[in-house]
């Protein structure tokens, strides 16, 4: 019998329930995989606990890699057996096995291990987004990243610095700050879990020769949100993905152009992948980044699906570094 998580009502982690899903068999243009590893990321949270609304109940997970175990009609390119991951929706990747959109699926190579490829695909192809279509990477160039020791900082640390760009990374431990050293950050800030921000900017703008950096990548939101800003050089770009701290400020947008000309992009990975052709050159590019070395996928701890509760408790508590991974 197929299992999956799923949660009737939102609120914390304890509304997750492990329930039997049957399954049909694939419908036209759809596959049937079964889950080998399942990728855990802050979105499900947030679906979780009601910051963003879904009809009710609700399955969660949008990253997987598994094997495909039979197709539907019309489907081309895919074959019985075939290891394969994906990145985006519907839901319900928190399962044992489910049908998906034959399309959505990326064939894997054999350079990345199944566990690896749901550590890496979500959080990897954001990373790209960021490197690929939000900011290109300069030579030389300072940017900021937050959460940098977290599933996408690492890797966006260690892609960054590969090309050349001098990254201070943001963290909360000194533990962590030695992991974001490590995937080649020139310097490194630490903030504790739940301290100011109040003098962070001065530190960048030091840092980065008194007038602040290129770019800032702030997953955390609310809390750090100011102080990317005021961490910007004139003309510099906040690329705000995420809002771990809580939601964002309402931002007036002649006080961008008063603080240095400044630009503002809330990007997100699903747009960037939407074609299923982008899709598919995004994932072989970060593949292909993972086998020459310029990224790696950290993997925290690998828990049982049953465990996604426990997942949910350890990611919020911001005290991970890289990925976690369910194991059906």
């Amino acid at each position: 019998m197929n299992h999956r998580i799923l949660f009737r009502a939102p609120g914390g982690p304890e509304v997750l329930e492990w329930v039997e899903a049957p399954l049909k068999a694939p419908g036209p243009g759809e596959a049937r995989v079964r889950h080998t590893a399942i990728g855990v990321n802050y979105i499900d949270i947030y679906q979780r606990s009601g910051a963003y609304p879904v009809p009710l109940p609700a399955a969660l997970g949008f990253e997987a890699a598994g094997v495909v175990e039979a197709l539907g009609d019309g489907v081309a390119g895919l074959d019985v057996g075939q290891r394969v991951a994906y990145v985006d929706g519907p839901t319900g990747a928190y399962s044992e096995a489910r049908n998906h959109p034959a399309d959505r699926l990326v064939p894997l190579p054999a350079s990345i291990s199944d566990e690896a490829a749901a550590a890496l695909i979500f959080k990897g192809l954001t990373a790209h987004m960021l490197v690929r279509r939000v900011w290109r990477p300069v030579p030389g160039a300072w940017v900021l990243v937050h959460a940098a020791a977290g599933g996408v900082g690492l890797i966006l640390t260690r892609w960054l610095a590969t090309e050349g760009v001098r990254v201070i990374g943001v963290v909360s431990t000194e533990e962590k700050a030695a992991a974001v050293r490590a995937e080649g950050a020139a310097a490194v800030l630490i903030v504790p879990r739940g301290g100011s921000y109040g003098n962070l900017a001065s530190e960048v703008r030091r840092l980065a020769g008194g007038k602040g950096v290129r770019v800032a990548y702030d997953s955390v939101g609310k809390d750090s949100f100011e102080a990317s800003l005021d961490s910007l050089a004139p003309f510099g770009l906040l690329a705000s993905f995420g809002r771990a701290s809580g939601a964002l400020p309402l931002v007036d947008v002649a006080d961008l152009g008063r603080r240095g000309a400044l630009a503002l992009q809330r990007p997100s990975v699903f747009p960037h992948v939407a074609d299923p052709a982008d899709l598919r050159a995004a994932a072989r590019e970060l593949f292909e980044a993972h086998a020459q070395g310029a990224v790696r996928a950290h993997i925290h701890d690998r828990l049982p699906l049953r465990e996604a509760a426990q997942a949910h408790r350890l990611l919020e508590s911001r005290s991970t570094q890289g990925a976690l991974v369910l194991i059906p």
